[in-house]
């Protein structure tokens, strides 16, 4: 179980605390230095690494959380409600995410590449929207995880 909790916790933080860097740093330090067709572009190309590694913690994700569930416990109807709980934000943060890769990133790339820099700005709004519901769902869900058993 050591290898599977060590594993689910490097996903969480690969991919909580990326989202917590390109939106709490990054993103202010690009708008203060970047001009727009710049800044599009840049986003496109940090998204295009971070959501590869991004698909790699979901994978590790559900791999490690059902090696847990079904491996260690049993199955569902022998954890703790915070796992339930867990569980259920998860899957709802991996809806997210992949709504946010399949679409306005999809878009934002077009964007960028005919120079629609408005339509891009606007994708990258909803983007950023997105990955601020995503960072919140992970700061809760991590807060669930550690402390569950124990509120």
């Amino acid at each position: 179980m050591s290898v599977s909790i060590a594993l689910h916790l490097l996903s969480v933080i690969l991919w909580v605390g990326g989202m917590m860097f390109a939106h709490m740093m990054l993103r202010p330090a690009a708008v203060r230095v970047l001009e727009p067709p710049l800044r599009l572009a840049l986003w496109v190309q940090v998204f295009k690494n971070f959501f590869l590694w991004v698909w790699i913690a979901i994978i590790t994700l559900l791999a490690s959380g059902y090696w847990m569930v079904f491996g260690v416990f049993d199955g569902f109807g022998n954890v703790g409600m915070h796992i339930h709980i867990m569980h259920g934000m998860g899957i709802i943060m991996i809806l997210i995410f992949m709504h946010v890769f399949f679409v306005p990133y999809r878009k934002l790339r077009h964007a960028v590449i005919v120079e629609n820099y408005q339509e891009g700005a606007a994708k990258l709004a909803q983007i950023r929207r997105l990955v601020g519901i995503n960072i919140l769902i992970g700061l809760t869900i991590s807060i669930i995880a550690s402390a569950g058993r124990y509120i």
